[in-house]
């Protein structure tokens, strides 16, 4: 199993990853540390600009920043909550194994690449 410090690095991969695939890698992206939710099956991050997380500057937070899940799994693959739902219902989701498939549903660290299964 996964550390939770080797989980964060692999949050702040992804992180990074998304700035390079969806844009905004030009934005300086920060996880909420007193936010992280710890689970059994791993780590769920928030996180936001890191001018907005500092100043409290609303035109300065970002949009459709949903936190994520990285699995403390040997492979730490990540999954990618939505916005449409809360948060409750996308970990029951995930826990029930019922999540919607997406393109960019889950992310695999050692391949940087996204897939829906």
């Amino acid at each position: 199993m996964l550390t939770d410090k080797e989980m964060l690095k692999i949050a702040e991969r992804y992180l990074k990853s998304i700035g390079e695939h969806f844009g905004g890698a030009d934005i300086e992206v920060i996880i909420e540390t007193d936010s992280i939710i710890k689970k059994p099956y791993g780590n769920i991050y928030y996180y936001d600009s890191k001018e907005y997380i500092l100043t409290g500057n609303f035109d300065k937070s970002l949009v459709g920043n949903a936190p994520f899940l990285v699995e403390n799994k040997p492979n730490g693959r990540v999954i990618c909550f939505g916005t449409s739902n809360s948060l409750e219902y996308f970990i029951q989701a995930y826990e029930n194994g019922t999540m919607t498939p997406s393109l960019d549903l889950y992310w695999y660290p050692d391949e940087d690449r996204f897939d829906y299964k």
